[in-house]
This record gives structure tokens, C-alpha cells and sequence, in this order.
């Protein structure tokens, strides 16, 4: 999803603002339903968001940003079980697609109908979107799942959120995974 977003920045001459990949929105949804899972809470009490590429070896899921009702939930989970929520949410589309041939039901289109909404309604929301990026988190001619705001004009603005250590070194591992992707274009 990553190198197809990318493709359409090389090829289209739409604005940059304009074309908006949405596999992080996806990932997220799921990393919220593997965290609400794990501590046995409403989904609607739980905050968390994954960047980094849209597959099962990029996806950094953000456990250092992610809360219940504004409390790190790292104050009610252990680092192990933290852990395996992250390695849940990476392979929730493979899961789908072993049970049933596809992960393509429900959650992409939810995902996808938040941006539009987003987008439509002006509503300057939050998502992580696969956006070209121009020095954000340190790189550059890539586009890879990161914070954004959405609003009428598209991607109005990149959030660059801190990262713990182990993310910053996940988000350089999944930006050298989509790298690799892109090369194999032929633009």
C-alpha cells in the first residue's frame, strides 16, 4: 500500500497533499481492539496508533503513546503482554486471510470512510496516513504510514511525535523495508 501510494506521487501530478494512503488507520483500529482485548476494557476507553509500513514486519505499533483514558497502558499491562498485543496487531490481516481468504471486509472500508468523513466534514482529525514525506521522522522520498491531520485540503499537516528508542529503530527498519519495495518500480 506503501509503494502504491508512492507510485501515485511519481505518477499522477496531484498535489502531494492530496493522495493519502490508509493503512495506518486500518493497523491502528486493530491495535485498539487487541488493546481494549488485552485489558479487558470498552474499546471507547482506548487510545493507540501504529506508523511505519502497511504489512506484518513494518507495522510499529506506538505502546509508549497508547492510553486508556489517558493513562499509559503500561500502567495496567506488563511489558510481555504489551508485547504480544503488538504481535497480535501485525498479523491481524494474515489472520483474516488464513480464516478466510481475505482481510479485505469490513476494516478497510471502516478505515476508509473515517478519511473521507475527515476530509468531507473539514473536521481536522488525527489519523496515521502512508503520506510522502520531506525530512519527517528523517526521511525523505518515501512514503510510509505517520500522523497526520485531515481536513478539507487532505494532509494538512505531518505530526512528528516522539518516538522511544525501539520505535525510532522499528520506524528506520520498516522505512528500509518499503525502500526496498519501491526499487523494484520502474518509473
Amino acid at each position: 500500500m506503501d509503494t502504491m501510494t508512492y507510485l501515485a506521487h511519481k505518477t499522477t501530478g496531484l498535489p502531494k497533499h492530496r493522495i493519502i494512503g490508509m493503512g495506518g488507520a486500518l493497523d491502528s483500529a486493530r491495535f485498539k481492539y487487541r488493546l481494549a482485548e488485552a485489558l479487558d476494557a470498552p474499546i471507547s476507553d482506548v487510545d493507540g496508533m501504529v506508523i511505519g509500513g502497511h504489512s506484518d514486519t513494518g507495522m510499529v505499533p506506538l505502546t509508549s503513546h497508547a492510553t486508556r483514558n489517558s493513562i499509559k497502558v503500561s500502567e495496567f499491562l506488563s511489558e510481555e503482554r504489551l508485547e504480544q498485543v503488538k504481535e497480535d496487531t501485525k498479523v491481524g490481516g494474515a489472520t483474516l486471510t488464513k480464516l478466510l481468504g481475505t482481510s479485505a471486509w469490513y476494516a478497510p472500508g471502516a478505515a476508509v470512510s473515517g478519511l473521507v468523513q475527515a476530509i468531507a466534514c473539514d473536521q481536522k482529525k488525527m489519523y496515521p496516513c502512508s503520506a510522502l514525506l520531506d525530512g519527517e521522522y528523517g526521511l525523505s522520498d518515501l512514503c510510509i504510514g505517520v500522523p497526520v491531520i485531515l481536513g478539507k485540503n487532505g494532509i494538512e499537516k505531518i505530526v512528528d511525535v516522539p518516538l522511544s528508542d525501539a520505535e525510532k529503530q522499528h520506524m528506520a527498519e520498516s522505512a528500509e523495508g518499503v525502500k526496498k519495495t519501491n526499487a523494484l518500480l520502474e518509473l
